[in-house]
């Protein structure tokens, strides 16, 4: 299940082997300061799921307020009207609308489930239940046995699916419920409107003193991300049936990377070929792209959270910068076409080119020419031409990718 915060991100979801992607229209979503979509585009994410065979879910998951609930009716009615597969939410006025008018319900990490009465009391209006992020794995797996033991089935009649977050962000704060933004700057977290004040860098002074006491780490609030790239065979065996990625505010780009390589490992694991060779070339691939350093295993594998990200960015080993829009692609040819706005380029780079309908496409620059004739670098302010292994579009933008120097 893979996140998509833009329609780049839906369509690298889409083409690098996501079998759902979550989204947020509006501002009663948990990423309201980073969504991009908007209530006209259900339609066209519904049907361009559909299409690829893709289950789609908007999110609906803050706590909601009286005077939010005619927007929230009407959130709700859009996604039924547009054939959206379900909700992900956590107020029960969402829960019990959606339920009202047949749209099926997810149940959002943010109701911090961890027991199975919880369960029970869930399992009336969802097939799918979205489970704390600070349980173990035995914790997971005596959940799963008791779903089975049970026969406890949500409203389709089918077994109980149990989600678990598998990659990505994790909060200081239990399973994101955090009053830090607001506390600060009176812009609730649970409301969509983090400002991450637990990203930056403290000081520890002793107040009666001004002594200032040494820390090992200036980050003390910031976790590293979630990877469970190597732990997919327990997870599913605890009987998890959901891997959920991290990411709406993410760049197309992680999406189709996150996306691909977890579908490869799970592809993997369904042939009989997951085996500890692949995953550091896993990890490696994971790290190319945004991420705070990565906790393996996390809390499901019995860790404390003491691992901190150490670092106010991204810690990607490799970096991107846009250096051009695409003013053509010829399409029988296979050929792109842009103005090179910064930066050399040259035969043998690698290029990101992203946009709505081409989502994230990563191609190694060949057949360079300038102005029609072949070159084997080019340099600012040059019109070049180079070949694409997929079809792009106009006003797709073009990024080279080159390793981060220091990290």
């Amino acid at each position: 299940m893979s996140p998509a915060g833009s329609e780049a991100a839906l369509a690298a979801a889409i083409a690098a082997g996501a079998d759902s992607v979550y989204f947020g229209v509006g501002k009663l979503n948990m990423r309201a300061r980073a969504a991009n979509l908007t209530i006209e585009d259900l339609p066209n994410i519904a049907s361009r799921c559909r299409d690829a065979g893709v289950k789609s879910y908007l999110t609906l998951n803050t706590i909601i307020y009286d005077d939010e609930i005619e927007e929230l009716h009407a959130l709700c009615d859009a996604a039924k009207a547009a054939g959206v597969s379900a909700v992900i939410a956590t107020d029960i006025a969402t829960i019990e609308y959606a339920r009202s008018i047949g749209l099926e319900v997810h149940i959002s990490v943010q109701a911090n489930v961890t027991n199975f009465q919880a369960l029970e009391f869930y399992a009336r209006y969802a097939d799918t239940v979205v489970l704390a992020r600070e349980l173990s794995l035995e914790q997971i797996s005596n959940l799963w046995k008791k779903v089975q033991e049970n026969d406890l089935r949500g409203p389709s009649g089918k077994l109980i699916r149990l989600e678990l977050f598998a990659h990505g962000a994790l909060c200081v704060a239990v399973s994101g419920k955090c009053y830090m933004s607001l506390s600060q700057y009176n812009n609730s977290a649970n409301r969509g409107a983090c400002f991450q004040p637990c990203r930056r860098a403290y000081r520890v002074t002793d107040e009666e003193t001004g002594e200032e006491l040494v820390i090992d780490n200036k980050y003390v609030m910031s976790p590293k991300d979630i990877c469970t790239i190597q732990y997919l065979d327990k997870i599913t065996a605890a009987g998890v049936s959901v891997l959920k990625i991290e990411g709406r505010g993410r760049s197309a780009d992680y999406v189709a990377t996150v996306t691909r390589v977890y579908r490869e490992a799970l592809d993997a694991l369904a042939a009989g070929s997951y085996t500890p060779d692949k995953f550091e070339p896993w990890i490696a691939e994971l790290g190319k792209v945004f991420n705070r350093g990565f906790w393996h295993g996390g809390y499901y594998c019995g860790k404390k959270l003491g691992e901190w990200s150490g670092a106010a960015d991204s810690q990607a080993t490799e970096q991107r910068d846009e250096i051009g829009i695409l003013s053509n692609f010829f399409i029988k040819a296979g050929i792109a076409e842009f103005t090179l706005r910064r930066y050399p380029l040259k035969n043998g780079d690698t290029i990101l080119i992203e946009g709505p309908t081409t989502g994230a496409l990563r191609a190694t620059v060949e057949g360079l020419r300038i102005a029609g004739e072949p070159s084997d670098s080019a340099q600012p302010n040059d019109v070049v031409t180079l070949a694409l292994p997929e079809k792009a579009r106009r006003q797709d933008k073009v990024f080279l990718i080159t390793p981060r120097e220091s990290i």
